[in-house]
């Protein structure tokens, strides 16, 4: 076989169908758009959600609620997520999220008192639950939040 010798498969390719090119072409006339309205019209094209002149359905149903753009996204971590922390490292955003606990663009992390840790550890949020400080610091543990001196 050689390269002149290849053909396409036998009904791969087709001749597009050149419509409105005479009566006797079987689809001369009206080219098959029916008759007249819109969609027969040349650029003629009804947008999406348009239903013929009758109210459309996104403005008969009722609007409800809104959404707030300010509203902040703030990831969720427990104590007993900081269990599997080395004892004496230092958990922050980057720590948490390679371990996988926290994932995305966020406006925060807030710790919870959830769980039981055994060893300190140092940890870097934003937020903290009274409950949780309290175990993290029973733990020997030290918390550095924003706007301390420490942090």
């Amino acid at each position: 076989m050689k390269l002149h010798e290849l053909s396409p498969a036998p009904g791969s390719r087709k001749n597009r169908k050149r419509v409105g090119r005479g009566v006797a072409s079987g689809h001369g006339k009206t080219a098959g758009k029916g008759s007249k309205g819109a969609k027969a019209r040349s650029g003629g094209n009804i947008r999406p959600g348009y239903e013929g002149g009758q109210m459309p359905i996104h403005r008969r149903l009722p609007k409800v609620g809104f959404t707030n753009i300010f509203k902040k996204r703030i990831a969720i971590v427990n104590v007993r997520d900081l269990a599997r922390f080395e004892s004496g490292s230092t958990v922050d955003a980057a720590a948490l999220a390679q371990a996988g606990l926290v994932k995305g663009r966020l406006d925060g992390i807030k710790l919870l008192a959830e769980g039981q840790i055994d060893h300190p550890v140092t940890v870097k949020v934003d937020y903290v639950s009274k409950g949780a400080q309290e175990k993290i610091e029973a733990a020997g543990g030290r918390l550095l939040l924003p706007g301390s001196d420490e942090a």
